[in-house]
């Protein structure tokens, strides 16, 4: 067994913590049995260490590494790409509407709740661990070691509890290793105030030690800025006026007063102390071209731990998604002419009629590509495009479907896009697209760039009055694309900056609930996903066609008031004696 090998066996998620004794066979654990690593091995061992440490991270999530099966035992195990619940982006497969996905799609009470248990857990057990290492401080050796790696445990224990803040509301604070079996110790469900408190203060205690940049094998650690983001994002998130003046009982979902402007001038303050250190930048775009502007600005997202990142999920450079962490990104977000066959990543209509006009120019219907936002060319590949070579035939000729819009293969499950769009953002185009059964994709996934920076400050000063102020930083945004700047700024303009800039990244998802308004984005009836059909007729033109995916009853969306918090495993709440989020049974 190689060293590689046997790491990625003793620490592979879950298992960090909780064995006392783990199989060995390396002989760099000297001091151990020959078949056992004690437990305090790992506090002597730096490389120990940093693979104990490596854990959490891969317990984020793997962002875009999916796994969506059907069988129900294993449902509440998958794993999915946030958007896919938003209005962006959605998926062809048509199995998967039968998979969990579907469940949580259409609002299924038992999935939701299954769903809801498995994540809890998991981030709880990645919080024990990292308990379990600061109740283990005196044991380390290696003091420069020990510095970083308690920076790193501060801000992965507060991202955890963001994490599941969002997801819950106030759940219960633990900070320190607990065993009900040998100590029956309880704890209440932390008010809005409590949450803010405890995320800010381990945001703090990470950025008093972690360094403004990693470099070699530390690149892709957190880092001062992520901490300070982290701090920023929690004061956003607690300014929402959706968390504002609920009642007592209820300050586990939010503020018994109303404190959004005090949160506001928290972030705010918290934002220009990050934005200060000056350690992340927009990279800019030199091209002047539409074509050379779309290539430079999709490399934005190619690119590792670029200068405009903060936080990345780190997946494996060579595209090992057998035993390392790499994804299959490219490969199901493939069209059929290039042998894919899940079509998981298709943008809806939806998403490109965000995408405003540029050069003075007005939307024509019978041209609806030309004259767009540069980085629709960037983010959404559409019919007459040009893609790794090859020209995307979406439309129909005399109703037969173009090579991008029929299956590829013989397999009755094989999807193709139904909006009409493929992905562009994220994709790589030089990566190899077939299915090799170890290697796919690399790319990292973002879960913070310089670009939210800006604007989340602009919104924070917006809805703080200062209207010049947001402009100036939204302006920022469109100057990198070569847009022309806005000469003023409406609430709907900087929400529309915001989902053109930051599409199908995650935070588009997180968005709609702390503006309140999941339920009318999430629901199918009130906000249908669209799709269009494109026609060549006899005489050379064409013809638009934008219709509802809701036709297809598989894929209307359903979102209860209820999901803006979801709820605690019955378990948590039978055993702590707390309430559980309104609406919720046992199921």
């Amino acid at each position: 067994m190689t060293l590689n090998n046997l790491k990625k066996t003793i620490f592979g998620g879950l298992v960090a913590m909780a064995m006392p004794t783990l199989v060995s066979c390396d002989d760099i654990f000297k001091d151990a049995p020959m078949n056992k690593i004690s437990e305090t091995e790992v506090w002597h061992n730096s490389m120990l260490l940093d693979e104990y440490v490596n854990s959490w991270y891969r317990g984020i999530g793997p962002g875009f590494k999916t796994f969506v099966p059907s069988i129900a035992l294993v449902k509440n195990a998958s794993k999915y790409y946030m958007p896919w619940f938003g209005d962006q982006i959605t998926v062809g497969k048509s199995d998967w509407f039968n998979a969990g996905y579907g469940d949580l799609l259409k609002g299924s009470e038992l999935e939701t709740t299954n769903w809801a248990r498995y994540n809890w857990n998991s981030y709880f057990t990645q919080i024990q661990a990292i308990n379990k290492m600061f109740e283990n401080e005196g044991n380390m050796t290696n003091e420069e070691q020990k510095t970083r790696v308690f920076g790193e445990a501060h801000f992965l224990r507060g991202y955890y509890y963001y994490i599941l803040w969002r997801l819950h509301g106030g759940v219960m604070i633990i900070d320190h290793t607990y065993d009900p079996l040998k100590n029956a110790e309880k704890f209440p469900r932390a008010s809005y105030q409590e949450m803010v408190d405890f995320i800010v203060k381990e945001a703090d205690e990470a950025a008093k030690t972690l360094p403004e940049k990693n470099a070699g094998s530390n690149v892709g650690r957190a880092t001062k800025g992520a901490a300070l983001m982290l701090k920023a994002k929690a004061y956003l998130w607690a300014s929402s006026e959706v968390f504002q003046n609920k009642p007592d009982s209820l300050s586990y979902l939010g503020f018994n007063g109303d404190h959004s402007r005090e949160m506001l001038e928290k972030a705010k303050a918290a934002y220009e102390e990050l934005m200060a250190l000056g350690a992340y930048k927009l990279i800019p775009i030199a091209a002047t071209t539409q074509d050379g502007i779309r290539d430079e600005y999709r490399k934005i997202f190619i690119n590792k731990n670029s200068e405009e990142s903060i936080f990345e999920i780190q997946h494996s450079d060579d595209g090992d998604y057998s035993v390392k962490f790499g994804h299959t990104l490219d490969r199901d977000a493939a069209s059929p002419f290039f042998t894919g066959i899940t079509a998981a990543y298709t943008p809806t209509q939806n998403h490109v009629d965000e995408y405003g006009m540029r050069d003075g120019k007005t939307y024509d219907p019978q041209h609806p590509y030309d004259y767009r936002d540069y980085r629709f060319y960037a983010n959404v590949l559409y019919d007459g495009c040009t893609y790794r070579n090859h020209v995307m035939d979406m439309h129909y000729t005399n109703n037969v479907a173009g090579v991008d819009i029929t299956k590829y293969g013989t397999s009755t499950s094989a999807a193709f896009t139904r909006t009409g769009y493929y992905l562009g953002k994220f994709v790589d185009p030089a990566q190899t697209i077939d299915d090799n059964e170890t290697y796919a994709s690399k790319q990292n996934y973002i879960i913070w760039r310089y670009a939210e920076v800006v604007l989340d400050y602009a919104e924070v000063l917006y809805r703080l009055g200062d209207t010049a102020g947001a402009l100036a930083q939204v302006n920022k945004i469109r100057e990198r694309v070569h847009m022309d700047h806005l000469q003023s700024l409406s609430w709907e303009q900087l929400v529309n900056e915001r989902r053109v800039e930051m599409a199908f990244e995650e935070t588009t998802y997180w968005d709609f609930f702390r503006w309140g308004i999941a339920e009318q984005k999430f629901n199918g009836e009130s906000n249908p996903l669209k799709a269009i059909r494109i026609d060549l007729k006899s005489d050379g033109t064409y013809t638009y066609k934008v219709s509802n995916l809701n036709r297809f009853p598989s894929r209307i969306r359903k979102f209860n008031a209820k999901q803006y918090y979801l709820p605690i495993p019955w378990s948590e709440v039978k055993y702590h004696g707390v309430k559980q989020n309104p609406g919720w049974t046992e199921v």
